[in-house]
């Protein structure tokens, strides 16, 4: 369910703005987009996981957030990420 070291290592130095860069909203927003996307799967085999569904709203409640900070600080930055990661608006 959870992201490797490896695949999170990868997450950050495909979106990082710089060398060392893991607080970005980009990079928070691609490994978080990684675990929804997990999670997504996990409740395909199991429906009745209602622990676990909770985390996933937080996860997307979280996202959005950092979605509409990035947004509001710098709106190509936004487009640009949300057209990389595939996501809606």
């Amino acid at each position: 369910m959870s992201i490797t070291a490896e695949n999170r290592q990868a997450l950050i130095k495909e979106h990082a703005r710089a060398e060392g860069d893991t607080g970005s909203p980009e990079v928070q927003v691609a490994i978080l987009t990684t675990r929804i996307q997990n999670l997504t799967e996990h409740f395909k085999t199991h429906a009745k996981d209602n622990h676990s569904r909770r985390g996933l709203l937080m996860l997307v409640n979280k996202r959005r957030s950092l979605l509409d900070y990035l947004k509001k600080k710098d709106a190509e930055r936004y487009s640009a990420l949300i057209a990389k990661l595939g996501l809606r608006k």
